[in-house]
């Protein structure tokens, strides 16, 4: 979209660039192809926007995807957008891109996100996109050029920051490129830069659990002057061990800290990281086709032989009716990083399908609810040849998740689940399949 169409534009309705919405229009036409390319490397089935102003990014978006969705605040240029693109590639909403609902976008699976994002509203929109369960894999947006250099910083440096830190756990950041005030119309003050975020590969860093994490990032970094030690009131001995080895000085200071060495230090502090994942040692009972105990085994070897034992999922559901959904673990033994009921686990030998559930509901996700029975799954191919019992709790949280189990959770509606389940059934352990048809049948 060149300057003379977008002041077109402008005229036609009867508006200036509001500055509270940092409405700045991208004008440069090889600027926008080359944000494009870079957001939608391959050709994608879906990708979303945020902010598309006067569609400069749109039109070059559109010609490497099959669907777009763009999230537009200002209702004057929404419904001017509605009649310059096609409705059956394009969906056009009015509504913030800071608490906008990204759940129903599940269904579409990994896709990537671009935006001209307004300066004001850059961090509110990351936090909100940017999480581990969030289905962006790949994001490119245009941002102040001070927010990118604190964003793709490194250790020791000035701009290196806990919005660094909680950022890089999960992304790499490149700084790809100057954006002069020039291409934009109104010209900010400021200048700009490209950043090209993408997800980081599933085992890249340990397990951690992200609300500790984020809160001790977050901590360690509120008085930069500060050693580190003081901030978190560390145990004397701990600290001037763990410090040993990673070859720190016990006097060193939240910028001093690489990304992954604070990983380290948030398992070595949280308290939740200490619940080990699934070990080859682990003993089942071995159950006949009646569910009776004959023998008990290694878990390697009732997986590896495929010999029918016993397991407990469990269903927490929320005030609103929403189901939580966990995502399993990338270092889980079977179907890593899939979605699955909200705690599930095998049956320790002697052990009795309602003390399972307890039990795992507690590890899992550090809650003693009322559990109710909804029904028995026998064993089949889907469940791993496990008779599998149901259970279902109400709990609003928050809850502790065991990082080495469990990556993150999230509520969902069951109308929005059954859509996600239908149109990518890849993303769920298959013994889910099995509890959702349980679920669907008794209630």
């Amino acid at each position: 979209m060149r300057l003379t169409d977008i002041r077109t534009a402008l005229d036609e309705l009867q508006m200036r660039p509001t500055k509270s919405l940092g409405q700045n229009f991208l004008h440069d036409q090889n600027l926008a192809r080359a944000i494009a390319a870079a957001a939608v490397p391959d050709r994608a089935a879906f990708a979303v926007e945020i902010g598309p102003g006067l569609g400069s990014l749109t039109a070059p978006l559109l010609e490497r995807c099959d669907r777009l969705l763009l999230i537009e605040k200002d209702a004057r240029l929404a419904e001017w957008l509605r009649g310059k693109f096609p409705a059956d590639r394009v969906e056009i909403l009015c509504t913030d891109a800071i608490d906008f609902d990204w759940r129903p976008l599940l269904q579409h699976g990994p896709f990537p996100l671009a935006g001209n994002l307004p300066y004001y509203a850059t961090s509110p929109i990351l936090r909100n996109w940017l999480t581990p369960c969030s289905p962006v894999n790949r994001a490119v947006f245009a941002v102040q050029d001070e927010f990118a250099a604190r964003l793709a910083a490194g250790p020791g440096g000035p701009d290196y920051s806990a919005l660094t830190v909680r950022t890089q756990r999960v992304w790499t950041v490149h700084r790809e490129r100057s954006l002069p005030p020039s291409v934009f119309h109104p010209a900010p003050g400021v200048d700009s830069a490209l950043v090209l975020l993408e997800r980081r590969t599933p085992r890249e860093f340990p397990p951690v659990r992200a609300v500790f994490f984020d809160d001790l990032v977050q901590r360690g970094f509120s008085q930069r002057r500060k050693q580190l030690k003081s901030l978190l009131k560390a145990d004397a001995t701990a600290w001037t061990s763990w410090c040993a080895g990673q070859s720190l000085p016990p006097t060193c200071r939240a910028e001093n800290l690489s990304v992954a060495q604070w990983i380290d230090l948030a398992r070595t502090l949280d308290p939740a990281a200490a619940t080990p994942a699934q070990h080859d040692g682990e003993q089942f009972d071995v159950v006949d086709e009646n569910d009776h105990v004959i023998a008990t085994r290694p878990r390697t070897e009732v997986h590896g032989k495929s010999l029918l034992h016993r397991a407990v999922h469990i269903l927490v559901f929320n005030q609103q009716g929403g189901l939580l959904l966990q995502k399993r673990s990338a270092w889980k033994d079977r179907e890593p990083s899939k979605w699955d009921s909200s705690a599930a686990g095998h049956l320790e030998p002697g052990e009795t399908y309602e003390g399972g559930a307890i039990r795992e509901t507690e590890e899992e996700l550090g809650i003693r609810p009322k559990l109710t029975p909804l029904g028995k799954i026998r064993a089949c191919s889907n469940t791993g040849q496990e008779f599998v019992e149901v259970f279902t709790a109400q709990h609003e949280g928050p809850f502790i998740l065991p990082p080495a189990e469990i990556e993150d959770a999230l509520f969902l509606p069951l109308e929005e689940i059954q859509t996600w389940l239908t149109a990518r059934p890849q993303d769920f352990a298959p013994g889910f399949w099995e509890v959702w048809k349980k679920l669907r049948v008794e209630r």
